[in-house]
């Protein structure tokens, strides 16, 4: 890190700015595959570090209960009507810290402790608050879960249906973290009408998506939005959501005071810039481009005899199932991450394996895609999980040394926004 680009940060915490430092770089060099990582842009970065940090701001624009809030509510009322324009929603908040809380909010505002929650089970794709044990919304609301075909990876909506009218839900939730195909928000508005029940879309995964037309919008089918800001959206790590105008005070009174003080106001600044900027005809291009390059990628890694949940992909994100490698996720992932790919490893549908050490590796192209890549270099990476996956099966270091170098070379032809490092 030069002095130039951390001045401050450097002369009073060095060692802190030494970490810093190796993370650019390591983000410079190495093929970011994980779907819910990306890259912000500079503007993105500088609007999430200005003396925003230094207001406190609990409430909402004109109606706070601070002084000197003049220049804060004209940053949020500009976040809130972008997101509402970009999504072609009611009522937006852009408050929530982060997606789990932004889940949270949803069932103070529309449930009861006891209430019974209907999502996707987490070892099937979908996400924690979703109703699943481990997590509060498991514990504090009777969860139940549906799932996908054995068969075929994918939804049965006939089975969900069945599922909804039997427990008639408070809540239904669709999306999850680990869903490579198009999710049907109609289907489920039917479902959800038919059972009585609130319908919540968590698009945290492709928000981007939706928003550059890449990806059916749930704005017309659901009760509520529910996202996070980074990911396909490119924003700061934070969340929105975003409602009916019927449910528009609920949802803002589970926010805030239900949920959580003031927000973080350099992060409504981070989210501002990156909905200005997915507006703009070249983020259209990029989500058509991630879902492109994901299919390409999942077309290469089939020919390379790889088994792929649903058997491939429509959106930004791919489930690989490494039984047929005879190498678990974990030991794959972490070959691959030495040899400067980097995954994570995840539980595949009817896992026999524990969550921690899985049979699968979950990738994606959002990362790829921001620094330019596209669809002609996926046989490339293909080639190299495969060599890697082989590598880690035969414990040959060498190999994974060799790829390494190689990632790191086009990684240096494909500089990653936010990152000017030569």
């Amino acid at each position: 890190m030069s002095a130039s680009r951390h001045p401050a940060l450097l002369s009073t915490d060095p060692e802190l700015a030494s970490f810093v430092a190796a993370e650019e770089v390591l983000q410079a060099q190495t093929l970011r595959l994980i779907p819910s990582e990306n890259y912000v842009s500079a503007a993105v970065l500088e609007a999430s570090g200005t003396v925003l940090q230094n207001k406190y701001s609990e409430g909402y624009p004109g109606r706070r209960y601070y002084e000197g809030q003049q220049n804060i509510d004209r940053v949020e009322a500009l976040a809130i009507e972008r997101a509402k324009g970009l999504f072609g929603v009611d009522h937006a908040n852009v408050q929530p810290y982060s997606g789990s809380p932004a889940n949270l909010a949803v069932y103070l505002a529309f449930a009861k402790p006891g209430d019974t929650v209907m999502g996707m089970a987490l070892p099937m794709g979908g996400h924690l608050t979703h109703g699943w044990g481990v997590s509060a919304t498991g514990s504090w609301f009777r969860g139940v879960q549906y799932g996908v075909r054995a068969d075929t990876g994918l939804i049965d909506y006939d089975a969900v249906r069945e599922q909804a009218l039997a427990e008639r839900p408070k809540l239904i939730f669709c999306g999850g973290t680990a869903l490579p195909r198009t999710i049907d928000f109609a289907a489920f508005a039917e479902i959800a009408k038919e059972a009585g029940s609130i319908l919540v879309a968590d698009v945290a995964h492709i928000a981007g998506l939706i928003a550059g037309g890449a990806h059916p919008s749930p704005a017309d089918h659901v009760d509520v939005i529910s996202t996070t800001t980074h990911k396909t959206l490119r924003g700061p790590r934070g969340a929105m959501l975003m409602c009916r105008e019927e449910h528009a005070k609920a949802i803002d009174k589970a926010v805030f005071p239900g949920l959580q003080g003031g927000p973080h106001n350099q992060t409504t600044a981070g989210i501002a810039v990156a909905l200005h900027e997915a507006a703009q005809p070249s983020f259209t291009a990029y989500a058509h481009q991630v879902v492109a390059s994901a299919k390409a990628l999942a077309a290469a890694l089939l020919q390379k005899g790889f088994d792929l949940v649903s058997g491939g992909t429509d959106n930004h994100l791919i489930l690989i199932d490494l039984t047929g490698k005879d190498v678990p996720g974990k030991i794959a992932a972490k070959a691959l991450d030495r040899a400067g790919i980097v995954v994570n490893y995840n539980t595949v549908p009817f896992d026999p394996r524990k969550p921690f050490d899985p049979s699968g590796v979950r990738i994606g192209t959002p990362s790829l895609t921001s620094r330019g890549l596209s669809t002609e270099h996926m046989p490339v990476v293909a080639d190299w999980i495969s060599r890697a996956v082989d590598a880690a099966a035969k414990g040959d270091e060498q190999a994974l040394a060799v790829i390494r170098a190689e990632v790191t070379d086009l990684m240096a032809a494909f500089p990653a926004p936010g990152l000017p490092l030569s």
